[in-house]
C-alpha cells in the first residue's frame, strides 16, 4: 500500500464502517480461539496503522505489525504497538514463533502470493492459526483494485490452493459484505480510483447498519466483496 493511501486508511479507519466491521469480525474469531487456548504470540501481516494489530493486543495477544511501508510502520508505532518494517514473503521471525498470524488485504497485493502463504506457514507454530481476508471475484475488478495496487481478486478455490500449498489446513471460507455487493459493483464500475475517504455520517451509519445484519442472515455461502479464510498448522 502506498504512503499516500496508509495515511488515508489511518485517518478514517476508527470509524469507517468497513473497517470498524471487519474488526468486529476479527474479534468474533478470537473470542473462538479463546476457547480453545490462552492468547500467545500473534503476528499481523501488512498491518497499516495497526487497527487490526490493536484489537489483538486488547485481546490479550502478545502482537507485533508488519508493513513494507514505513509509515505505516511509523503509524503503528505511534499507537503504542510493537512494529516492524518487513516484506510479506520473508519475515523476520524464526519458524514456529508465532500462535496466530493474520494477513488482511495482503495476498492480493503480492504477485508471489504463494510466498506469502509460505511465510504465514513458517512462523507458525504447530498448531497455530492463521486468519486472512482477501478481495473476492474478478467480476469486481475495477479502478480501485488498481489505484491500491492490487494484483488479483480471488474465488474460493483459489484462495483455498494458495493456502493449502503451503502446508495450512484450511478451516472455513466464508464471504463477507454480500449485502451490499450490488452497491458495490455499481459504484466501482464508476470508480476513477481509490475508494478510501470519510464517509458522511449518515451514510457511514447507513452502510454499517447493513454490513452488521450479516452477523445473524445466512448469507456466507454466498458471493460478497471479501473472502474471509480461517487456518491451522498441521500439528
Amino acid at each position: 500500500m502506498e504512503s499516500d493511501e496508509v495515511r488515508r486508511l489511518v485517518a478514517v479507519e476508527d470509524t469507517h464502517w468497513w473497517y470498524r466491521e471487519r474488526r468486529a469480525i476479527l474479534r468474533a474469531q478470537l473470542r473462538r480461539l479463546a476457547r480453545l487456548g490462552r492468547p500467545g504470540r500473534a503476528l499481523d501481516v501488512g498491518a497499516a496503522g495497526g487497527g487490526n494489530t490493536r484489537v489483538l493486543a486488547d485481546a490479550g495477544w502478545a502482537a507485533t505489525a508488519t508493513d513494507m511501508c514505513p509509515e505505516a510502520v511509523e503509524s503503528a508505532r505511534e499507537r503504542g504497538l510493537d512494529a516492524v518494517r518487513a516484506d510479506a514473503r520473508a519475515l523476520p521471525f524464526l519458524p514456529g514463533s508465532m500462535d496466530l498470524v493474520t494477513a488482511f488485504d495482503v495476498l492480493e497485493h503480492v504477485r508471489e502470493d504463494d510466498l506469502v502463504a509460505a511465510e504465514i506457514a513458517r512462523v507458525l507454530a504447530p498448531g497455530g492459526h492463521a486468519l486472512i481476508a482477501v478481495p473476492c471475484d474478478m467480476a469486481l475488478w475495477s479502478a480501485h483494485d488498481e489505484a491500491v495496487g492490487h494484483v488479483r481478486r480471488y474465488d474460493r478455490d483459489t484462495l483455498t490452493v494458495v493456502v493449502e500449498k503451503a502446508g495450512l489446513t484450511v478451516e472455513r471460507v466464508w464471504s463477507w459484505n454480500v449485502l451490499l455487493r450490488p452497491l458495490v459493483a455499481l459504484h466501482r464500475r464508476r470508480s476513477a480510483g481509490s475508494d478510501l475517504r470519510r464517509m458522511p455520517v449518515l451514510v457511514n451509519a447507513g452502510l454499517s447498519a447493513v454490513v452488521r445484519a450479516e452477523r445473524w442472515l445466512p448469507v456466507t455461502s454466498l458471493r460478497g466483496v471479501t473472502l474471509f479464510l480461517s487456518a491451522r498448522l498441521r500439528r
